[in-house]
């Protein structure tokens, strides 16, 4: 009767719990330690236990000596999706990874809630190496048995995760070069191949300049192409994954995109209008990546935005920086001004300058204070990582703080860096024309370069007659350049720009300087030293406080001696 009634004391417990798979485990389990002291309920208990898990553990071995799933009766503790591995690289999220096989909370066996995870982990890493056509089967494997001594089968799973661990590990690694596809990534992206960018920017200028609809994609691809095989990136063995990609929004629209991912405001963003404005190519120009399954787990569509999105932060600034240096070279012809108009084209480029220094300092920040120390970490992070959830965590964390030590997750900083950017690319468009305006004579050079190349040196008689030419022309561009007119147009002009540039740049210094003391972003300090290197900025900055200080002043009550010395007197004279 005693073993009748312990019988029917689990039955009607299964019954009234609905249990089903891992969770009838766990009451005969519960069951089991309970009963300890009660030798004949506590043997019948452990007898049905064993014999219940029997074919739960039957799927378990298949999960995590070979990755798969044979639950009919769906009563395992992991839980398979239909996904598409080939939608990981058009999805901005992990969905593959981490939604493919889940685990169902109710299914645990309570002897095994320990070790879920790594369950979990383990047929995941098998299921990824068997996809990729490769048979898989755990070299120690054994049979799992219930027992009440759960260190048993514990001990035999963290073995089954080890050798999981290793073979994904490995076989991303070693066969899919994991490792050489991020270097191959940063040289591009992360503008690691510099004579690869000069040669590809001087082919691409005059394409990436016209309105977005006006660039034919196939021309793009073929100038990249040539700019790839001209310098040093024609030994990378990936050079052909890399691809042309014209966006159809803005750097800060894309910014804002994959901030929102896997917020409330994901579904909005993905779904919002694109930007309203014109692009041109430099604007909606970016890189692609061809990833290939399993590779895209690591370096998915998530990853890669964000690798585009640091790419066009830093292409905008190299182009910026040319167009600056442009207007150097252009400037030359300043020198066959007279010396009265030197007085203002001192301003025009002394301003050049500054502009040209803020562009420099700050992709030198970024290329060499950022992205380079924080790569060099996810390498040595890497060669360390044990499982492919590190490499994932690593590979994240590289790309987060990139991001932010380039200024690229603060609003507020992006917005104020823009405005600088745009500042200087209107200097640099009204430099160019105000110097085509007052040109040199350029027949004069042509005829002079036809008679050096074609008919040989220019006699004694042609320089004589050369010479009184060119003294007129620079006669002329003086004349030219001294206008009234032009002189105060241009004066204002300059002084606009740099009023603009000066009060955007002090604006970006002192909120700098907020978030290096206040949030401890200690990395942004390095900015401000580059940028104010002697102290120029900050002199401007206290001098404005000051200023304000002042403004501010009579406003506040200000005591007016000590009042109470007047009725004393008052008193002594009565």
């Amino acid at each position: 009767m005693r073993t009748v009634d312990i019988l029917a004391s689990l039955a009607t417990s299964v019954d009234r719990g609905e249990c089903m798979g891992g969770s009838t485990l766990s009451l005969l389990h519960d069951r089991s330690f309970n009963y300890t002291g009660d030798s004949q309920a506590q043997e019948l208990c452990l007898y049905l236990t064993k014999a219940a898990s029997a074919p739960y553990f039957e799927v378990l071995e298949k999960w995590i000596y070979r990755g798969i799933i044979h639950d009919p009766y769906s009563e395992f503790m992991v839980e398979e999706h239909e996904l598409r591995k080939e939608k990981i690289q058009e999805d901005y999220n992990d969905k593959y990874w981490d939604q493919r096989y889940t685990v169902v909370q109710q299914q645990i066996p309570s002897f095994l809630q320990k070790v879920a995870g790594k369950i979990l982990s383990t047929g995941k890493y098998l299921n990824v190496v068997r996809e990729c056509g490769h048979d898989v089967t755990c070299p120690v494997a054994k049979e799992i048995i219930y027992t009440l001594k759960e260190r048993a089968y514990v001990e035999q799973i963290e073995k089954a995760f080890n050798y999981a661990s290793k073979v994904l590990l490995d076989f991303l690694m070693e066969e899919k070069e994991l490792v050489a596809h991020l270097r191959s990534i940063k040289r591009y992206f992360l503008m690691d191949q510099g004579d690869f960018f000069v040669h590809f920017m001087d082919l691409t200028e005059e394409e990436l300049r016209k309105p977005v609809e006006d660039i034919t994609p196939t021309r793009l691809e073929a100038l990249l192409e040539l700019a790839l095989r001209m310098s040093t990136a024609n030994t990378d063995p990936f050079k052909d994954d890399l691809k042309i990609d014209l966006m159809p929004h803005d750097l800060i629209t894309q910014l804002l995109r994959v901030l929102a991912i896997e917020t409330k405001q994901e579904k909005a963003m993905t779904h919002a209008d694109p930007t309203e404005l014109t692009l041109s190519g430099l604007e909606a120009f970016s890189f692609d990546y061809i990833v290939k399954w399993p590779l895209s787990l690591i370096i998915n569509r998530k990853a890669l935005t964000r690798y585009q999105m640091l790419f066009r932060h830093m292409f905008y600034c190299k182009h910026v920086e040319r167009q600056l240096c442009s207007v150097w070279i252009s400037n030359k012809t300043a020198k066959q001004c007279a010396l009265h108009s030197a007085k203002w084209f001192a301003g025009a480029f002394t301003l050049r300058q500054r502009m040209l220094n803020f562009v420099q300092n700050i992709q030198y920040y970024m290329m060499f204070e950022v992205m380079e120390p924080t790569w060099h970490i996810l390498e040595k992070n890497l060669k360390s990582a044990s499982n492919i959830d590190d490499v994932l965590g690593h590979h994240t964390s590289f790309l987060d703080t990139c991001l932010k030590d380039c200024m690229l997750t603060n609003p507020e900083l992006l917005k104020v860096f823009s405005k600088l950017m745009s500042v200087c690319v209107m200097f640099t468009n009204c430099m160019q024309k105000f110097t085509q305006s007052m040109k040199l004579d350029s027949e004069l050079g042509r005829r002079a370069l036809e008679q050096g190349t074609m008919l040989g040196p220019p006699t004694e008689s042609e320089q004589a007659e050369e010479h009184p030419r060119k003294e007129t022309a620079r006669k002329c561009l003086a004349e030219h350049v001294d206008a009234p007119h032009l002189v105060s147009g241009f004066e204002a002009t300059i002084n606009s720009f740099d009023k603009n540039f000066s009060a955007h740049l002090l604006d970006l210094l002192a909120r700098l300087s907020v978030y290096s003391t206040s949030d401890c972003e200690h990395g942004m300090a390095s900015v401000i030293s580059r940028l104010d290197f002697n102290g120029f900025y900050t002199e401007r900055l206290e001098r404005l406080s000051a200023e304000r200080s002042q403004k501010a002043a009579p406003q506040v009550p200000v005591l007016r001696g000590p009042p109470a010395q007047t009725p004393r007197v008052a008193v002594a004279a009565q």
